[in-house]
């Protein structure tokens, strides 16, 4: 390894330790000659995995392009980082035991799967540009369906909940009778 303060190749590894996921490794270095300390990480190679667009064009597979697609929906929304890196590792280990060349759309429909489990609003949102929603009856049709499945998590309120409950019921006749009242004026 060559020091990036003085460019002599003599160097010594103080420090190694594994990255959390296993990943990769980070080792700690010194330089022998000028005595600068460095961080190196050692990562596997992998085969390039490339991306079949809609075109028929391809080009390389982007990490990069994927978090930034994945934090765009996640944008103002109370997600961790962490959550959105774990995520893309997953998403990135499912297409590359899948093989060399995979199509956008399955890129796409894999980000809406692991988006519909942890957050609704971010997965409309990756939703309405992934599928290209032309109005607002679509945006409509996708609530709808988010509503109608059944929730993985017991602490997250339903978007739409099922159950009408007495006082809403009120509320609602209440307001039909003074629209009725007022001749269709509110």
């Amino acid at each position: 390894m060559r020091c990036p303060k003085c460019g002599s190749r003599d160097d010594k590894v103080i420090d190694s330790r594994q990255s959390r996921d296993g990943s990769s490794i980070r080792r700690r270095r010194q330089c022998l000659k000028c005595k600068y300390r460095y961080t190196t990480y050692e990562e596997i190679e992998r085969s390039d995995l490339r991306v079949i667009k809609t075109n028929r064009t391809h080009e390389p597979f982007d990490r990069r392009k994927l978090a930034t697609s994945i934090a765009k929906a996640f944008e103002k929304r109370s997600t961790s980082l962490l959550t959105l890196e774990d995520m893309v590792d997953e998403i990135v280990h499912e297409l590359e035991t899948g093989g060399r060349e995979v199509p956008s759309s399955v890129i796409g429909a894999k980000v809406l799967e692991k988006l519909r489990g942890v957050d609704e609003v971010a997965y409309l949102r990756y939703a309405s540009v992934y599928q290209r929603f032309q109005d607002v009856d679509q945006f409509v049709d996708a609530i709808h369906t988010l509503g109608r499945r059944i929730k993985p998590n017991a602490l997250q309120r339903e978007l739409f909940p099922t159950e009408i409950t007495k006082e809403n019921a009120n509320v609602t006749r209440r307001s039909r009778e003074r629209v009725t009242k007022n001749h269709g004026r509110i």
